[in-house]
């Protein structure tokens, strides 16, 4: 094989691993399967050394990393479970936004209800360039559209999400996709191929050339004059195919006929037989020339290797095969036999009974390179060390400053991207996207779930350990605003290039924060994916994204009517603070709004303060004597004072006693502060339930109004009429787009 192809597919040095492993060369299809087996995207091979620091148990985890979606008990009673994952659909989105994003929905879709459970809630985390440009307008707008298209088809609700607007995303935009379903303890299904002899059965849509070599394309970087020829990589998707496929498969369950059974995804055919396979210690062969083909003269390379989503491979029970089939059949899937489960632990594919390929398994996944990618601390780190904030000059019109931040792509609501979303289908959703975490019901019981995304990337990019623990401590504190106790994460880490010794570094001090707030915070990590290499050659430079460790964390209401809001909910209610402002800018929106850009050292978090925090205010939220609740996050304080009186259009009058320059004290982002309102007659109560906790609380205002006031030291300083800052916060993004 000449030394073109190979290294189309693999490094030199691997190649010559995989010579040695084997004892020979392998020939071109095995090649392909070695390609997307020793991916960065399938093998974690730069990144696995570094993930089992991440705590993965707790009493209430079911089912932790290594299956298709990881798994929390909900209700111990009635043994509910939740599966849920979050996954990267990058380069894909950039290169195809409609087609990318809207592939990336199913996906994950698939990962849930391959588990046994069924989907009733998706989310997002947009990361995407500056608006000025007219490209990531259409990007934007391309993004948007995929995930709408396919949630609302497919009839799953899209609850709620985050978006993010930086110039590190210009040419490489981040779509990140979860889903979350439910499912009774006694019926979740594993992808663990059992049972020599068992049929391996082949169900659902066609296979094509569309998506072959996906998972190699996520797992290296482009230049964006590639950007055309990388289409034929990306997917394409059919909604309404998944919906029956989701049935088709959650009614196959039920047959008690299915021994193993997985998704398709990245590496298709490839990454779901091996897998299962490595699960179960078992071989597996298949006759390729019997996969349903929508394309004429596919071959042994292609179909091992497309990417064509809506389809599934099944581990059947011997003499079940055609109830099985049957099943699929009866909701218009294709559904046939393809292979067989072997004793010998191997790979063994057969083209018209010829055998094509052959390897063993632990070839393909144990033997897969581990690499330990050197990393150093980047040289901007100790220059942000010098940063001097009393350069910036204090503005004169703090008014216009309030509303240029709210009406910040970033800040200003995000109503024209979910309004196209249906977060209502199924009928679970209680809390709508827009507040801090999204609240669904569990039918049947008293049970609800909460669910926050969150990462402030520009947080990891100044400090990344201290940013990696404020992404877990901020999706957390998200989900205990909305009443509920924070249970576990699942995350998507989106990083550079790990070839470079300070994109490592980042890498490694994220998840080093990540791991020390999941170990304090009782949130385990129970699932996840690494999607390296985001970054796009532009000219002669790179370009990186900001180290950009996505978390959701899912939470367990005990009572769904005890769920809170943001919103102020009556006039004359008594606005409290909880937690302490010290008035840091670092990496704020703020600052990026008067420089142009972030710099400074971030900002720290005090994990073992948060975790008071947090366990405080759901057990005064239980106690009922919390109207509303907000974390204060990006614009700080003022922005989040405004935020809360838009739901109800109820102004508020604040009056701050810090000594701390006005505008740090405003807008400045430090983390473990919390917006409370309770009624008058509970302000005693809830002053002296926080003193018990040792956590600092201060009466600062009182809901009211028509405007929106805050003064510093009885000097006034902003006074705006919340219908006026509602406008601007809610149009803006439009108006961009």
């Amino acid at each position: 094989m000449d030394k073109k192809t190979i290294e189309s597919h693999v490094p030199m040095e691997e190649y010559k691993k995989i010579v040695k492993l084997l004892g020979r060369e392998p020939n071109l299809v095995e090649l392909g399967i070695f390609s997307a087996m020793w991916s960065e995207h399938c093998s974690y091979k730069s990144s696995r050394a570094h993930l089992s620091k991440f705590p993965t148990k707790a009493p209430w985890v079911v089912q932790g990393p290594g299956e298709n979606a990881g798994i929390i008990m909900i209700d111990e009673e009635k043994e509910i479970c939740a599966a849920f994952k979050v996954e990267s659909h990058n380069h894909p989105s950039f290169i195809e936004p409609f087609n990318g994003a809207a592939t990336g929905v199913g996906g994950i879709l698939r990962d849930v209800f391959t588990m046994g459970a069924r989907p009733i809630a998706c989310m997002n985390s947009l990361r995407f360039g500056e608006l000025d440009d007219p490209k990531m307008k259409y990007i934007v707008k391309g993004v948007v559209s995929g995930i709408s298209h396919y949630g609302n088809c497919v009839g799953v609700p899209t609850v709620g999400g985050e978006v993010y607007f930086d110039s590190c995303y210009q040419t490489n935009p981040l779509v990140n996709a979860f889903a979350l379903g439910l499912v009774e303890k006694n019926k979740i299904f594993y992808a663990k191929a059992a049972g020599v002899g068992n049929p391996v059965i082949y169900v659902g849509s066609k296979t094509g050339r569309d998506g072959i070599h996906g998972a190699t394309m996520a797992s290296e970087e482009f230049s964006s004059e590639e950007e055309v020829e990388k289409k034929v990589n990306v997917q394409v998707g059919d909604p309404f195919v998944e919906k029956l496929l989701i049935e088709a498969c959650l009614e196959a369950m039920e047959t008690d006929g299915i021994v193993a059974i997985q998704d398709m995804g990245a590496a298709g055919l490839t990454s779901s037989s091996v897998e299962m396979a490595s699960r179960g210690n078992v071989g597996i062969k298949l006759e390729l020339d019997k996969v349903p083909t929508r394309e004429e003269g596919m071959t042994p390379y292609e179909i091992m290797l497309s990417e064509s989503q809506e389809r599934m491979l099944v581990v059947c029970e011997k003499g079940k095969e055609d109830k099985i089939m049957n099943v699929f059949k009866k909701w218009g899937l294709d559904a046939c036999i393809i292979g067989e489960i072997i004793e010998e632990p191997v790979i063994k594919l057969l083209w018209h009974g010829d055998k094509v390929a052959e390897l063993p398994i632990d070839i393909l996944t144990e033997e897969s390179p581990v690499y330990y990618r050197p990393f150093k601390m980047p040289s901007y780190i100790k220059e942000n060390m010098k940063y001097d904030p009393e350069i910036i000059k204090e503005p004169e019109d703090y008014n216009e400053i309030t509303k240029k931040l709210l009406s910040s792509p970033t800040i200003a609501s995000k109503r024209w991207i979910y309004q196209q979303y249906d977060h209502m289908v199924q009928i679970n959703t209680t809390v709508y996207p827009g507040s801090d975490a999204s609240v669904l019901r569990v039918k049947g019981t008293e049970k609800g779930i909460a669910i926050s995304s969150d990462c402030n990337s520009r947080y990891c990019y100044l400090n990344p350990y201290e940013g990696g623990k404020i992404a877990v401590a901020e999706a957390a504190r998200n989900v205990a605003c909305s009443g509920a106790t924070p249970r576990a994460i699942t995350d998507c880490l989106n990083f550079g290039s790990p070839e470079d010794p300070e994109i490592m570094w980042q890498f490694v001090k994220c998840t080093d924060g990540m791991a020390d707030a999941c170990k304090i915070l009782e949130t385990p990590v129970v699932s996840g994916n690494v999607s390296f290499y985001n970054e796009t050659v532009v000219g002669n430079k790179k370009r990186a994204i900001y180290p950009t460790p996505t978390v959701v964390c899912v939470g367990v209401l005990e009572n769904i009517n005890n769920r809170m809001t943001k919103d102020f909910k009556n006039e004359g209610d008594i606005i409290i603070l909880l937690g302490e402002n010290t008035g840091n800018i670092s990496g704020s929106e703020y600052q990026k709004l008067i420089e142009g850009k972030i710099k400074g050292p971030g900002r720290t978090i005090d994990l073992t303060f948060e975790k008071n925090l947090q366990k405080s205010l759901v057990e005064a939220i239980s106690k009922g004597f919390i109207k509303s609740a907000h974390d204060i996050s990006e614009g700080g304080l003022a922005v989040t004072l405004f935020e809360s009186a838009f739901g109800n259009k109820i102004g508020f009058e604040v009056n701050l006693e810090d000594d701390i320059r006005t505008d740090f004290l405003l807008f400045g982002e430090e983390q473990s502060r919390i917006i409370i309102t309770v009624s008058p007659e509970y302000v005693d109560e809830a002053l002296e339930f926080f003193k018990k906790k040792t956590i600092p609380a201060k009466v600062i205002g009182k809901t009211g109004g028509q405007n929106g006031r805050i003064l510093h030291k009885n000097k006034e300083i902003i006074d705006i009429p919340i219908t006026e800052a509602q406008t601007v916060y809610e149009q803006s993004l439009e108006e961009k787009l």
